[in-house]
């Protein structure tokens, strides 16, 4: 895992669930973490020493462009999102199915799109986190699905960009397969045990290990400290660890 004293990390969705793992990951590893949530995240000592907590709404670009412009993170990792609305395809509006393309993908565009304008220093590792509904589907949450899997386009196409411009920027998505230990997660057990006439213990147990927000920071850091001439653009996470996606 990679040693980051000195270095400045940005996680944006940092007040529950995996964000909040990959943010005190982060700083137990030495870096000067910045939390950004809607909510101002509270972060217990001693693990949480060291973490700055800002409160704002990760939607909006004018958001992106004040924190990238005020830290200049070397490390950023943009975990937040909506909590997609849980109802089988025929029960939605546009408006509910629509509801991770406004935020998840806006969130994606608007954070990846300020780190190439500004840009962020050479050398810097960007991380966005999807889902495994990306490869798999999501049938009772909308438009979930697809806008994860249009998060781990735009990443791609930021790398390219990067590329291009010869900035020097590391852009990886990675899939997190569902897991209890969020809030989507743990709504997404509870719709598909009904949908499919289980109980969510029965679910859960056939999913097998869950991912923690633990394995997940832990990830964040092997992805920060992997050499970028072998980094995959993505990778499957689960709780035995990140799988390269083809």
């Amino acid at each position: 895992m990679a040693d980051l004293d000195g270095t400045t990390a940005l996680v944006v969705g940092a007040g529950r669930g995996l964000g909040r793992g990959i943010a005190l990951a982060l700083a137990e590893a030495g870096a000067s973490v910045v939390a950004v949530a809607r909510r101002r995240p509270a972060f217990d000592e001693p693990a949480g020493a060291g973490i700055r907590t800002e409160a704002a709404d990760a939607a909006e670009p004018e958001t992106a462009w004040r924190m990238l412009d005020r830290y200049a993170p070397n490390v950023l990792v943009l975990a937040a999102g909506a909590n997609p609305v849980m109802r089988p395809l025929h029960h939605h509006t546009w408006d509910t199915f629509s509801v991770n393309w406004d935020a998840d993908v806006k969130i994606a565009f608007t954070w990846l799109r300020e780190a190439l304008l500004q840009p962020l220093p050479p050398g810097s590792r960007i991380v966005v986190v999807s889902s495994g509904a990306a490869i798999g589907g999501s049938p009772v949450s909308g438009g979930y699905a697809g806008a994860k899997a249009a998060q781990r386009f735009i990443a791609g196409y930021a790398q390219d960009e990067s590329d291009r411009a010869g900035l020097g920027l590391a852009v990886t998505a990675v899939l997190p397969r569902i897991t209890p230990h969020g809030e989507v997660g743990a709504r997404g057990i509870r719709a598909y045990a009904a949908r499919n006439g289980e109980t969510e213990e029965t679910f859960l147990e056939r999913l097998g290990d869950p991912l923690t927000p633990e394995l997940a920071g832990t990830a964040v850091l092997d992805l920060v400290g992997t050499d970028t001439a072998v980094l995959a653009a993505g990778y499957m996470l689960t709780a035995a660890g990140l799988k390269a996606l083809p």
